[in-house]
């Protein structure tokens, strides 16, 4: 049986990597995207007539509103949803929390992904069947570094709402789970101090951050059949510099 993923923030590395493990003959992806299309375009080469692309900006809720209603009316329902957006992490002291850029963010990481589920869970339960992942952090285990309050509140809210949906609809066979990677190299790095960078990957017990391979392969368990008793799980990816 084919698959359909719905993946948001499919053009990030994490997004592009995970659709070239997980791809079979006959999937369908439905990839959103922000602004970036053109990074899909190699893969929608590799996996001609596989990937549609949709340019999506999920901190608007009426474009996911249509969003939801396209995927409706063009394809079939999805059978895995993955969820990956989040604006980059600003280090800044809470006297300077940006309310604005965090409700933008709540909306892009939070809000968009209730809308979608909402839309969707339903109609999953009664083919009682699915997979949906989120991507979290390990900022939200243990004590998170300073300066990070907005992110952490907005990944917690990510967090809470996987443990919610994972009660909910066991019963029917979907799995709701989580990836909490440490620091992970990838370009949502662009704008962190290479100071920072550098002294993550000197505080972790592997002497280095998270690469995209270190993650990915988790990420694929998870939405895999292998994986279908397990639910409700953050599972860290962190080289051991968080564990639960």
């Amino acid at each position: 049986m084919a698959n359909v993923y719905l993946i948001t923030g499919c053009t990030s590395d994490v997004g592009t990597a995970l659709v070239r493990r997980i791809l079979k003959q006959g999937d369908i992806v439905i990839a959103q995207g922000r602004g970036d299309l053109d990074k899909l375009a190699p893969l929608c080469a590799e996996f001609p007539g596989c990937i549609h692309t949709y340019d999506v900006d999920l901190s608007s809720a009426e474009q996911v509103d249509i969003f939801i209603k396209l995927i409706g009316e063009k394809h079939p329902l999805p059978t895995h949803i993955v969820h990956l957006p989040a604006l980059p992490v600003v280090n800044a002291k809470f006297k300077n929390f940006d309310e604005a850029r965090f409700m933008l963010d709540m909306n892009v990481q939070v809000m968009s992904i209730v809308k979608i589920c909402k839309a969707f869970l339903p109609k999953m339960a009664k083919a009682r069947c699915g997979r949906v992942l989120f991507i979290q952090t390990s900022y939200t285990i243990g004590c998170p570094p300073k300066n990070t309050a907005a992110y952490v509140m907005a990944k917690s809210c990510i967090g809470g709402l996987v443990k919610s949906l994972a009660v909910e609809y066991a019963q029917y066979g979907i799995t709701v789970n989580c990836v909490a990677p440490c620091m992970m190299e990838t370009h949502f790095l662009a704008d962190t101090p290479d100071l920072i960078v550098q002294a993550s990957a000197a505080d972790n017990p592997m002497g280095r951050n998270a690469r995209v391979e270190d993650v990915v392969p988790a990420m694929a368990f998870l939405l895999s059949e292998e994986a279908r008793f397990i639910t409700g799980v953050t599972l860290p990816i962190t080289g051991g510099s968080a564990i639960e």
